[in-house]
This record gives structure tokens, sequence and C-alpha cells, in this order.
């Protein structure tokens, strides 16, 4: 096999990638982020090994959540970024190796490259499968898929100045211990929960992060339809960019919409007074390859899921920035100040049509924990007198797989007296059916992004205290969750922290699962597959 990676969902035939990835990354791609992976796990053997504080070292804290981020599924395309990566982080570990003495290190804090052709064949000799033993692999990379997760929300939390270094510190020990052949299953197993544990934390710093600036998310109709003037489309999660651009694009004719992930910004009441920020075009992430083309625009990718763009007129309209980057587009580098300067991207939308009209109408958001505790008492009440008879957490992520389709049918079949809570892109399956509300209550009820997943669990406890229940799987909630990829790990590694059992996934079961591990999450987790909708409907409601 030229490459190996099974971190996505839509891994091929669900146990893993051997020649091309199917997001799209060739086999340099793949291999050099095996290495970027690698050299940040010798990044931590220093750390750990030397007792040096996270507080002491910020620029390397940066830079391993970002090369973290990098490697995650649809995030970055680029041999040369993830190559100069590399390299700035191998520079920065023989900075960190300075303070180190007296202890033995990993070979991942001592190799060295000279150049692309080195940097591959020691990929081919670090990367999953370097581990031999099956139930090994599986636990150290549900680890290290949750850790780039975490390193996700944390980064974009960074960008808005909120950091928890105790989060920094996790992330080396939990890195360091993936190479460690001392420890057993179980070790791994209790080290996997200690990852969901700071996940939480991480996501709470991200709310935190983003409340604090933004506001907390109001309930807010989001048109998409559009108007008639050029536009730039923005796609991803970081919320700094949104602003940027939307302070720069102001009075110059040039409207900003929405794609995808970055639909919930409408929500927070800080955006709200940009009267060229438009609506949403678009669904979910995979569809544009079809709504780029009538988009018109340019696009910004501020994070992950990219799709190889099928034409060079595409490509020639794309931008990314941060942790994003795919060949051929150009990518905006902040100043030392962390400013952007989107002057480009605002030239060619000046120059494009306007976009084309897909669809019409609008769709509400903006349930996350501060709205919904606010609708507390009438949520109660509806329990109580037997209006909503439950809930179901369907958050997480979408993808193109047609098994997908199951989302869509569930939440239409679901009796209508149940509520569906949902954070992610895993929503456009089902938040444009018109399914009606409860009392007022809509019943899809979207607290935002995928790291509002967070949300959702603020929601379970607190409708746990209300209730006075000692165990948060005794409420009326349900949990269906789909998943595609590194960040959706980290949530469910959060939710098995929490103590939350009995967690269905689909479409399907993580292809980096062995059979026995797999065995240990059924067994104290209760975690299961999908079957067919009125099957699985039947059993949630309990008939």
């Amino acid at each position: 096999m030229s490459m190996f990676c099974f971190q996505c969902q839509e891994t091929a035939k669900g146990t893993g990638c051997e020649i091309k990835g199917v997001c799209g990354k060739n086999e340099v791609v793949a291999k050099l982020q095996d290495l970027l992976v690698y050299v940040t796990k010798g990044i931590a053997d220093v750390v750990v090994k030397g007792e040096i504080d996270a507080k002491s070292i910020s620029e390397v804290n940066h830079q391993v959540l970002k090369s973290l981020f990098i490697t995650i599924t649809n995030a970055n395309f680029d041999e040369d970024a993830i190559e100069k990566q590399i390299v700035k982080m191998i520079d920065l570990r023989n900075q960190l190796k300075k303070q180190v003495s007296g202890v033995k290190l990993s070979d991942a804090a001592e190799f060295e490259v000279t150049d692309r052709a080195s940097m591959l064949e020691k990929a081919a000799k670090v990367g999953v499968l370097s581990t031999e033993n099956e139930d090994v692999r599986s636990l150290r990379e549900m680890i290290i898929y949750g850790l780039k997760g975490m390193a996700a929300y944390t980064h974009h939390a960074l960008n808005i100045g909120k950091e928890n270094l105790d989060i920094n510190a996790f992330i080396y020990k939990a890195l360091a211990a993936t190479m460690d052949d001392s420890l057993t299953a179980d070790d791994l197993v209790a080290l996997t929960l200690k990852t969901g544990e700071h996940g939480v934390s991480a996501m709470a710093l991200l709310d935190e992060a983003n409340t604090s600036k933004y506001g907390n998310p109001e309930i807010t109709s989001v048109n998409i339809g559009v108007r008639k003037n050029p536009a730039i489309l923005i796609s991803g999660h970081d919320l700094t960019d949104l602003e940027q651009l939307l302070e720069q694009t102001q009075g110059t004719g040039v409207d900003v919409y929405t794609h995808s992930e970055m639909l919930p910004a409408h929500y927070y009441p800080a955006f709200k007074k940009y009267d060229n920020f438009a609506g949403n075009y678009g669904g979910s992430w995979w569809q544009q390859i079809t709504e780029f083309e009538t988009f018109n625009g340019p696009i910004l990718f501020t994070t992950n899921c990219i799709v190889p763009p099928r034409s060079e007129e595409i490509r020639g309209r794309i931008f990314t920035s941060g942790a994003s980057g795919y060949p051929g587009c150009s990518h905006i580098v902040p100043d030392e100040n962390g400013k952007k300067d989107f002057t480009a991207i605002i030239e060619m939308a000046k120059k494009c049509k306007p976009p084309v009209e897909i669809e019409t109408g609008n769709i509400v958001g903006g349930f996350a924990h501060n709205q919904v505790i606010a609708l507390a008492d009438k949520v109660v009440e509806a329990v109580k007198s037997g209006a909503i008879k439950k809930f179901f957490v369907m958050a997480g992520c979408d993808g193109r797989m047609k098994s997908r389709e199951y989302y869509t049918s569930f939440a239409e079949k679901l009796p209508k007296d149940t509520v569906i809570l949902t954070a992610g892109c895993a929503k456009y399956r089902y938040n444009k059916l018109n399914l009606g509300d409860i009392g007022g209550i809509p019943r899809v009820l979207d607290a935002g992004q995928c790291n509002d997943s967070y949300s959702l669990a603020v929601i379970a406890l607190k409708l746990k205290e209300v209730f006075g229940l000692d165990d948060v799987n005794e409420l009326p909630i349900a949990y269906n969750i789909a998943w595609y990829e590194q960040k959706a790990v980290i949530v469910l590694l959060a939710l098995l922290s929490l103590g939350v059992k009995n967690i269905h996934l689909g479409p399907t079961l993580p292809g980096f699962l062995s059979p026995n591990v797999a065995k240990v999450l059924v067994e104290k987790f209760g975690i299961a597959g999908v079957g067919t909708v009125e099957d699985d409907i039947k059993l949630f409601m309990g008939e």
C-alpha cells in the first residue's frame, strides 16, 4: 500500500484508505501528515521527560495545536505547506531539547530529515501501522484523533485570546503516552476517558471565548435566498476570520454569506450589526462541489471541510487561512497582530456576478445552552405535561454516503411529541424540513457548530438538575449521533467522560476500532451502531 489512513467515517471499505484518501488527499500529503503528527509526539516527549512547564513555551503550544489541526480530515491538502510546518516543528523541537539533559528521548524527539525524499522515507516507517498490536493501535489512534479535535477547538479559542494551559499540558502528556509501550490496554482506555474530560474543557473554553466576544447566541431566522450584490462565501468554523471579513467589506458593495458550519455565526448578536451579512448559501460541506459553481464569487475557507475542486476556475476563487490549505489556492497569512488582509478576496468579489439563487426561505437556530436554559420553565412544563415525550440528540457530522439519508428519514418519522437537539453539520440532513413545533418550541433546536455540542451537554446536565435526577441517563434523552471526522471523536469522548451511555453512532462505526476495542465500548458504555429507521425509533421510544 502507498499510504494508510482510517481516521474518517468514509475511509475505503470501512477499513482504511491505502492508495488515495476518499477525502482527496494523495499519498504524499498522507505521509507528510503522518510525519507531522510524529514530530508533535517528539515535542511531547521532550516536554514530558524534561518536565517543561507549558507556561514557558507559548509558541510551541500554539504550533502543536496548529500542526494537529492541519492533519484533520479535509483541512490541508498542500504538500509544501505541510512540509514547511514539519521543518518548523523540528526546529522548535531541537530548541526545546537544549533545556533537557540526562533523559533518554524517543526517536520522534531525535530524528532528522533533510528534504522531501527523506521526509517521505521516514513517514513510511512511523505511520499508523507502525503499532503492530491492533488493539493498542486502535486505542492510540482513538486518543490521537480525540487530541486532533481538541486541538482544533483550542486553536479557535486561542484566536480569540483565550487559552487553558492545562489543556496544552494534557495534550503533551497524551501524545507522549501514545509512544509508551509499557501502557496496557486498560491504561489506554483510562487515558481515552481523560481525553474526553479535557475535550469538555476545550469546548467550554471555546464557548467562553465565543460568547464573551460575540455575545450569547439568540434565536435567529436566517435567510437562505440571495440578494443582487456580488458576494463572498465564508466556510469553516473560525469566527475571528468572519469578523475581520465583515469589517473589511463594510461599504464596499460586497455581501458576505455563510456556508456549512459557518451558519451559526448568524446567531451571535455581534454580527447582526453588519448590514452586508446577507444570509446562508447552500447546505453541508460536501455540497460545495455544485454550490461553489452557482455562487460565482470567491470562497474563504477558515478551517477544514475542503473538497478538491472540480475545475481550475473554482480553484482560482478559493482562498484559505489558518490551518487550512489547498495547492494552487491563495493562503491569507495574518500579520504579527493576528490581522488578516482580505483585500484580494474583496477585489475579486467586486468583479464577479452575484450568486445564483438555489433556494428561498429561512431556517431558525440559536438554541445554545444560554438560550435553552432561558426557556427551561417552558421546556420542563412541556415534559411534565407529556407534550414532549423525548429529546433526541442528533449532533455530529454530515457526509456524502447515501446511507446518511437515514438521518433525514429518522427525523421525518420521529413521533410528533419529540424534539431534536442538534449541533454540527449533521443538521443539514433535516434542518430545512417542516417538522413544526410543540407549544411554540421548534422540534429542531440547533445549538450551533460541532463544538457547540458542549451546549447540548450543558442542557442535559441542567435538565438533570431541574428534574432532581442522580444520573444523566435517567433523562428522556436519546443519542443518535452521526460522525465523520476527528472533532466528532472528541465530542463522543467528551460525552462518554460525562457518563452518557447508550450512544448510537453511525452511519458506520469507526474503522479505527478493532473488534476487541469495539467490544469494550459496547460493554462499558453501550455504544451501538444504527439499524433501520423504524427499528431504531421503536428501540429509542421503548416500544
